[in-house]
C-alpha cells in the first residue's frame, strides 16, 4: 500500500480548499479533489480534512465508504470504469471487459501490482447509444470494439498520456434522431430571460402552470406547483437545483442537453430563480459526466460576461442569481431529490423522511426547487413561447426519450406526450422487438402485445429511458442485471430495502446457475409484496419491479428457472434468509415513499 507523506497530503488539501471551499458542505467536493490529485482519499488525510472543514472524521469516512467513485486506497495510473448496464451488455460489454482485463493482466476492481491500471465494471455511464462504453480517468470511451480495446491495452502498457491517444476514442456523438418542438427550435441566448423581464414573476409562473409541465425525471410532479410552493414558503433564502444525476440505466438525454443546449437549461434555472426569489443555484452533475464540467463552466462564464447570470441580470438591480457546479461521486440514489440535497450538503446521499419536502425545507433547511435537466429546458421554452405553443400537438407537450438496445437507430427521440410505445419502436428500427423496458430499471417491462399503450406520463410514466429487446433476447438476463443493480445501489438506510435487495440478488444468482427451486419462488413472492411497502424511499419501492414483471408477464420463462426436484440442486439453507424476509414485516419505514 502506498504511503503518502504528510506534506503531500497537506498540499493536496490546500489545493482542494482553494478550489471548492472550506465549509462542512464542501466535504464531498474536497474528497473528490483530493482523490483527483492522489488517486484516493488516504486514511491519513481524513483527520486533516475533518479539521479543515469543521466536521467529524466519521463523516469523512462515511463519505468515502458510501460513494462508489471514492476510494481509500490508490487506483491505477489509468483508472477504467466499463459500463455493465444491460444496453452495453447487448453490445458486447462483458466480452470487452474480459478482453481488457486479460490483455492487461488485471483482476476487475483491483489495481495491478505495478500501479499502472485498474479496470472496474460499473453501471450505466450514460453512453448507451454508442456502447460498449466506459470511462478512463473520468474521460468517456465509446464504441469499444475488439480492435479498439487491443489498441487501448497497448497504449496503457506504453504509458501513453491520454492526450496522446486517438481523439476518436473519446468522441461522444449526441444522436438526435427525431426532433420536435423543443429540440428543433433552440432559444437565442437570453431570449426567455428578456421576455420574462418584460412580465411579472407571477405572470411567468402562471404560464408554466398553464402548460401543465410535469417533472421530466419520472416523478411527474407539476413544475409550476413546485415553483409556487417554494416561492410561498417562509425562509431567509431560496435555492434552485438542476438535477443532472442521470443514473437510470438506459438514460442519456440529459447528457445531450447539457452538451448542446446548456444555455437553455441554465435559462430555465434563472427563470425559476426570478419566480421564486432565489439568488443561488447548483447543477448537481453525476460523476460519470465529470467530463462535461469544463464545458458547463465555460457556458456559465459566458453568460456572466453577457449579463445573463450573476449580479444585475439584464441590468435589473433586483435580479441576482448565480450557479455552482457540484459533482456527484457515484450514487444512483442521489437522483432522488432529498438524497441529492443531502449530498449537496456534503453528506451521504440518504433520502430524507418527508414531509417536510424540499420546497419548504431543502438545502440548508431553506425552500429549494429541484428540477430535472429536461424540465428546466422545457420551462425556458414555455416562458419564451407560451403554453399554447408548447401544448399545440399534445396537452402534455413533448417528451425526450433515450432509445437504445436492439434497434437500427439508437439515440434521442422527441415525441408528443401520448405517443405509443409502437411509435418509438418503429421510428428506431426495432423490427421484431419482443419487449421494451420503459423508464429504466425502476420502470416497467412492456411486451410486444402492449406496444399500443400510450406514453402519457400518467398511465405509463417514463424517465426517458427506452430499451428495446429483440426477438432472441432472454428477458431473464435483464431481470438479473437490474436486480443486481438495485442490490449495489441501495443506500442501506432501511432494512426492507437493504435486506430485500440482497436476498433478491442471491435468489437471482441461483436462478442463473440453475439452482433455484420452490422455496426461492416463495421468497420472491414475499419480497415483491413486502419490500416496496415498507421501504424508506422510491428505490426500495421499485427494486422488485424487474422480478415482478418477469413473474407476471413471462410466466413460462419464469417457471422454467426453477427446478421441481430439490434433489437436483445443491443444498442451500434458506431458512435463515426467509426468516429475515419475515422480520422485515415488523419494521416500520422511516418515511413516506416517493
Amino acid at each position: 500500500m502506498e504511503v503518502f507523506k504528510n506534506t503531500d497530503l497537506q498540499a493536496a488539501l490546500e489545493s482542494a480548499l482553494t478550489r471548492v471551499g472550506s465549509t462542512p458542505q464542501d466535504a464531498l467536493q474536497v474528497c473528490l479533489h483530493m482523490q483527483e490529485q492522489l488517486s484516493c482519499v488516504p486514511p491519513a488525510a481524513v483527520p486533516l480534512i475533518a479539521r479543515a472543514l469543521g466536521t467529524t472524521t466519521g463523516n469523512i469516512v462515511s463519505l468515502v465508504s458510501f460513494y462508489s467513485f471514492l476510494h481509500d486506497t490508490p487506483r491505477g495510473l489509468f483508472n477504467f470504469y466499463l459500463s455493465d448496464s444491460i444496453s452495453d451488455h447487448m453490445q458486447g460489454s462483458r466480452q470487452r471487459l474480459q478482453q481488457l482485463c486479460l490483455a492487461l493482466g488485471v483482476q476487475p476492481g483491483e489495481p495491478r501490482l505495478d500501479g499502472r491500471v485498474t479496470v472496474t465494471p460499473t453501471y450505466c455511464t450514460g453512453l448507451c447509444d454508442q456502447g460498449p462504453a466506459g470511462l478512463v480517468n473520468g474521460r468517456p470511451l465509446t464504441r469499444l470494439d475488439e480492435e479498439r480495446v487491443n489498441q487501448i491495452a497497448r497504449l496503457v502498457e506504453d504509458a501513453k498520456p491520454l492526450d496522446q491517444w486517438p481523439r476518436e476514442y473519446f468522441r461522444v456523438e449526441n444522436n438526435y434522431v427525431r426532433k420536435d418542438r423543443l429540440l428543433a427550435t433552440p432559444l437565442d441566448r437570453g431570449e426567455a430571460l428578456r421576455i420574462a423581464q418584460s412580465r411579472s414573476p407571477e405572470s411567468v409562473l402562471q404560464e408554466v402552470e398553464r402548460s401543465g409541465l410535469t417533472g421530466r425525471g419520472g416523478a411527474r410532479f407539476p413544475t409550476g406547483m413546485k415553483w409556487r410552493l417554494c416561492r410561498e414558503a417562509p425562509g431567509e433564502s431560496r435555492y434552485v437545483v438542476c438535477n443532472a444525476d442521470e443514473g437510470e440505466p438506459g438514460t442519456f438525454k440529459d447528457r445531450a442537453l447539457l452538451s448542446d443546449y446548456a444555455d437553455d437549461v441554465i435559462e430555465g434555472m434563472t427563470l425559476c430563480a426570478r419566480v421564486t426569489g432565489a439568488q443561488c443555484g447548483f447543477i448537481y452533475l453525476r460523476a460519470e459526466y465529470a467530463w462535461l464540467q469544463a464545458h458547463l463552466e465555460w457556458v456559465l462564464a459566458r453568460r456572466r460576461f453577457d449579463g445573463l447570470l450573476g449580479e444585475n441580470i439584464l441590468g435589473d438591480a433586483n435580479w441576482t442569481f448565480d450557479i455552482e457546479i457540484h459533482l456527484g461521486a457515484g450514487a444512483y440514489i442521489c437522483g432522488e431529490e432529498s438524497a441529492l440535497i443531502e449530498s449537496l450538503e456534503g453528506k451521504r446521499g440518504v433520502p430524507r423522511s418527508r414531509p417536510p419536502y424540499p420546497v419548504s425545507r431543502g438545502y440548508l433547511g431553506q425552500p429549494t426547487v429541484v428540477n430535472n435537466v429536461e424540465t428546466l429546458f422545457a420551462a425556458a421554452h414555455i416562458a419564451a413561447r407560451g403554453s399554447d405553443w408548447f401544448c399545440a400537438d399534445s396537452p402534455g407537450g413533448s417528451k425526450l426519450h433515450s432509445v437504445s438496445g436492439d434497434c437500427k437507430r439508437p439515440g434521442i427521440y422527441e415525441f408528443p406526450v401520448g405517443c405509443s410505445v409502437k411509435d418509438i419502436v418503429q421510428a428506431a428500427g426495432g423490427d421484431g422487438a419482443s419487449a421494451v423496458q420503459v423508464a429504466g430499471a425502476a420502470g416497467e417491462l412492456i411486451l410486444a402485445t402492449e406496444f399500443d399503450r400510450p406514453i402519457d406520463l400518467d398511465r405509463l410514466k417514463t424517465s426517458g429511458s427506452f430499451i428495446i429487446f429483440g426477438p432472441d433476447h432472454d428477458l431473464f438476463t435483464t431481470t438479473a442485471n437490474f436486480t443486481r443493480f438495485f442490490a449495489h445501489e441501495t443506500c442501506g438506510f432501511c432494512a426492507p430495502c437493504r435486506t430485500g435487495t440482497q436476498l433478491a440478488r442471491s435468489v437471482v444468482d441461483r436462478m442463473a446457475k440453475g439452482r433455484a427451486f420452490g422455496r426461492d419462488s416463495d421468497a420472491i413472492d414475499r419480497l415483491i409484496n413486502v419490500t416496496p411497502v415498507l421501504s424508506h424511499c422510491g428505490l426500495g419501492g421499485s427494486a422488485m419491479n424487474p422480478l415482478r414483471d418477469l413473474r407476471d408477464k413471462c410466466p413460462q420463462r419464469y417457471r422454467a428457472l426453477f427446478c421441481d426436484d430439490e434433489t437436483e440442486v445443491l443444498h442451500f439453507d434458506l431458512d435463515a434468509e426467509l426468516s429475515e424476509i419475515q422480520s422485515i414485516t415488523g419494521e416500520v419505514a422511516g418515511g413516506e415513499r416517493d
